[in-house]
């Protein structure tokens, strides 16, 4: 999953942590389990410039059962 991530503060940002959300999908669409994953973020990313990283996020087999699959919905960052 390729994000990008944009400072439009004031000052450069140093470091911090992307989370990925990612559910998982029974067979008839019902979420079944959302497993949370963090990285390092892209740092440093100047003050208003903008960064694109790639990240590989996965989840163990034993969680996700024959027939489901999985889905990640949600990304958030916390700079620091």
């Amino acid at each position: 999953m390729t994000v990008e991530f944009r400072n439009t503060g004031g000052s450069p940002a140093r470091s911090g942590t992307v989370t990925f959300a990612t559910d998982v999908i029974g067979a008839l669409g019902a979420g079944w389990a959302t497993i949370a994953s963090s990285q390092p973020l892209p740092a440093p990313i100047r003050a208003g410039s903008a960064r694109s990283e790639t990240y590989t996020v996965c989840v163990e087999s034993w969680r996700v059962p024959l027939g489901m699959r999985v889905e990640t919905r949600d990304v958030s960052a916390v700079w620091e």
